[in-house]
């Protein structure tokens, strides 16, 4: 074999990395052409899509299942996510999207009322500085995505929806995410630089919002996926 030919052959991964668990909220506000999406732009340096806009979310901490034993999800939406894991990971799920919708922009997913333990985090600890109970069962799971399997680092992402009247706060940067801010539907999708998943989302959600539909355990779910050729949109 000629000199230098192993360095131009890049040696395939065996078998795919397996995916983590993560959870992105959707927070939508206003309505018609004055309805805006809660972004943040992800640092040019990050190792997974650098520079584009995104939801607020993240992977799944180990603390985020007991920690959300208090404020479980609706059963329609427990029902739906058990269909691809455990039924408790539901709760889970949905509280890495709340919890990571604080760290990344400042806001608080919540009502007026109390929270029990609150020093168990800094979350926690918040939600009581604020007066606000958290209102995980306000939240609707929309939408599932899987990063392709030729990606070093992979998500099985799920995507919730909350209405921004549940959303309480002043907006910070983050180590995750700058430029954080209100845009409109259309500024998205014309001007600013989101991934096709993104943009999959962010439809799904104003599709749901329009509709409206009455909590339906049975409701199908689209799943965007990269399955051996152009992207799909898989029902489960």
């Amino acid at each position: 074999m000629p000199d230098g030919i192993n360095e131009k052959i890049k040696p395939q991964r065996a078998t795919p990395v397996r995916p983590s668990d993560a959870a992105s909220l959707i927070v939508l506000r206003g309505s018609g052409n004055k309805l805006e999406v809660l972004l943040g732009q992800r640092r040019k340096d990050a190792r997974f899509a650098p520079g584009v806009y995104v939801f607020p979310g993240g992977r799944v901490d180990r603390t985020d299942g007991a920690h959300a034993s208090l404020h479980p999800v609706r059963h329609d939406v427990a029902k739906k996510i058990s269909r691809h894991c455990p039924q408790h990971r539901a709760n889970a799920l949905a509280w890495a999207a709340v919890r990571e919708t604080w760290e990344e922009a400042g806001l608080l997913i919540g009502q007026p009322g109390t929270i029990e333990n609150p020093t168990l985090s800094p979350v926690h600890a918040a939600y009581a500085d604020a007066g606000l109970s958290p209102c995980i069962d306000k939240l609707d799971y929309i939408a599932r995505a899987i990063t392709p399997t030729k990606s070093p680092m992979r998500f099985n992402t799920r995507f919730f929806l909350a209405s921004g009247e549940h959303a309480h706060g002043e907006l910070h940067v983050s180590s995750e995410l700058e430029d954080i801010g209100w845009r409109t539907v259309t500024e998205t999708f014309n001007d600013l630089t989101i991934m096709s998943v993104t943009a999959f989302a962010l439809k799904e959600a104003m599709s749901f919002l329009q509709e409206l539909p009455t909590p339906d355990p049975n409701r199908l779910i689209p799943r965007f996926t990269h399955l051996e050729g152009p992207r799909r949109v898989l029902m489960e």
